[in-house]
């Protein structure tokens, strides 16, 4: 089954012209505009994300992933100008032109983002279960008991200490403070979690850890994502499919194991000859 369905998504920072599109991508070799200045952070962009799957978008820095991922979190940034058509299984119409309250709906319950950056994602001056907890009383919980619960549930199934839930969680390692992200998306049951770089700023070790558990929850909730990385092991570990993202633009796509062992893209060989 299709949960999510993407057509020509595009995300344009300045004013724009005619002429962005035939002037940025792959072929242009840039994604600034050399007629108005703008930059296209992603654009012509299509793709699908079935129940369950996990998709990985990969690339290296300014290529777009981000921006893509953003625009599926249907995350909105007042300084950039959006377009396209996103579909998303049990919702008639496109997500983004949704009103407010609908797309506040979507995030609290169905979509979750899991940010690139902990400040992003979590207010470090709570608690760790309250910052796990404010998601499920934006969800309409109110029993005291119920959340205290639900919280202690999600810190067990992300490896985070229950010892420790009502500490601080700017005390927390940067792999906790990860892994609170992960309890905190999962915590009204989405149906898809955006993961935005989830191995930024962690040592190596602590990476596979934060990348075992979410691998383990994702395969027994059920739920799908999107895993957008720079960093080829990520999405090896995480994706059935992945896309692969070049100036704004998606140059190559498919099964994660065909990617990896038979790039077509000149940029994909690129990439992967890179860490090899």
């Amino acid at each position: 089954m299709t949960l999510l369905e993407a057509e020509n998504l595009q995300t344009v920072y300045g004013p724009g012209c005619s002429r962005c599109i035939e002037s940025t991508g792959d072929r242009a070799g840039t994604n600034q505009c050399s007629h108005c200045g703008s930059v296209v952070a992603c654009a012509e962009a299509d793709l699908g994300v079935e129940a369950a799957e996990v998709l990985g978008i990969v690339g290296e820095s300014g290529s777009g992933k981000s921006s893509l991922a953003e625009l599926l979190a249907l995350e909105r940034d007042d300084d950039a100008t959006t377009a396209g058509d996103i579909r998303y299984d049990g919702h008639d119409g496109n997500l983004l032109e949704v009103d407010y309250e609908t797309r506040h709906d979507l995030r609290t319950r169905e979509i979750a983002l899991v940010h690139q950056h902990i400040r992003d994602g979590l207010n470090v001056a709570f608690t760790g279960g309250g910052n796990v907890a404010e998601k499920l009383l934006s969800a309409g919980h109110r029993s005291y008991e119920e959340v205290r619960e639900r919280v202690r549930e999600l810190f067990e199934e992300t490896e985070v200490p229950v010892a420790r839930i009502d500490d601080l969680t700017h005390t927390y390692s940067g792999g906790m403070q990860r892994r609170v992200q992960i309890a905190r998306a999962l915590a009204t049951d989405p149906n898809l979690i955006v993961l935005d770089e989830p191995t930024t700023g962690l040592d190596v070790s602590v990476q596979a850890r934060v990348l075992d558990t979410f691998r383990r929850v994702q395969r027994e909730e059920g739920v799908a994502a999107i895993v957008v990385s720079h960093d080829l092991s990520v999405v090896r570990l995480l994706a059935d499919r992945t896309l692969v993202m070049r100036h704004g633009r998606i140059v190559e796509s498919g099964l994660t194991d065909r990617i990896m062992e038979d790039p077509h893209h000149e940029y994909t060989q690129t990439l992967i000859n890179s860490v090899i």
